[in-house]
């Protein structure tokens, strides 16, 4: 099986994180990841990950560095992520998601994220030179109680691309 690549992008603005909940597949749907989607062939990481962040979130962005490391995601599927800069807009769910969440440094872990986004974000907040309090504890297990900002999609879309596998 050809692994497919996926790329995320970890919108950092105003020292916040920006988080997106997925709206489906079902398997998926409520967990939290850094927004993103699969690289189309032909296409370059960085293009597919400014392009899949306007389609899902209305937002104009540029590719700042590519974190170290890649993360099985599902059969078949590999994360990258890049830390991103928000150039315009404010991020909406428009597509695949039913929310979007600024977090603040301490909060990170209080979303559920999904399991192969956990590694990116913890690799991230190093990249980010930020500490990382769920590096001492076991796994973080999200309580989605943050009291970041929150925005809700008045239409989900099913899945961002990533289909019942990632």
């Amino acid at each position: 099986m050809t692994e497919r690549l996926v790329v995320g992008g970890a919108v950092w603005a105003e020292g916040r994180l920006l988080a997106a909940r997925r709206s489906a597949p079902p398997e998926l749907a409520g967990r939290w990841e850094l927004p993103g989607g699969k690289v189309e062939p032909g296409e370059a990481p960085e293009s597919a990950l400014m392009r899949e962040l306007t389609e899902e979130l209305g937002i104009e962005t540029l590719p700042m560095a590519r974190v170290p490391g890649q993360w099985p995601v599902g059969a078949g599927r590999t994360l990258q992520v890049w830390v991103v800069s928000l150039l315009a807009g404010k991020p909406e769910p428009l597509q695949d998601h039913d929310e979007v969440r600024w977090l603040e440094p301490d909060a990170i872990w209080d979303v559920d994220w999904l399991p192969g986004d956990v590694p990116a974000v913890r690799e991230t907040l190093r990249v980010l030179r930020l500490p990382d309090p769920a590096a001492t504890a076991t796994a973080p297990t999200a309580t989605a109680a943050a009291t970041a900002p929150t925005v809700t999609a008045t239409d989900p879309a099913a899945g961002r691309g990533a289909g019942p596998a990632q």
